[in-house]
């Protein structure tokens, strides 16, 4: 098993930027790929943003040109870069990481980002 961390979220105004981590509490061989998903109160879990093992990435189309997501493969962390934060982005953002090899699909506990004034 592995446990992921994540750590960095808060309340930001309107245009405004944070920066998600997550840590993951183990090195891991071969990772499929690892994301970042959201969800906002009353609604159901989204996903915002992956990158797989090659170093390739992919976003939701709400949160393209504003959010980069990123990894230190030496720190076992996976961050997600916010700018431009839009009320809307208001959610608990939790990260994934999948590796079929060791047969993990491990979720983090969540973060809370308001966007606020």
């Amino acid at each position: 098993q592995v446990q992921l961390v994540e750590s960095g979220g808060g309340l930001v105004r309107p245009g405004g930027s944070l920066r998600l981590s997550c840590a993951a509490s183990r090195s891991i061989f071969s990772i499929n790929s690892r994301g970042w998903y959201r969800q906002a109160p009353g609604k159901q879990r989204e996903w915002v943003a992956t990158i797989i093992s090659g170093g390739s990435t992919n976003y939701a189309d709400s949160v393209k040109g504003r959010f980069t997501i990123s990894r230190d493969n030496a720190k076992n962390t996976v961050y997600l870069q916010m700018n431009s934060l839009k009320p809307e982005d208001t959610a608990v953002y939790y990260c994934n990481l999948k590796s079929l090899a060791d047969n993990l699909d491990a979720w983090g506990q969540g973060t809370l980002v308001t966007v606020s004034s």
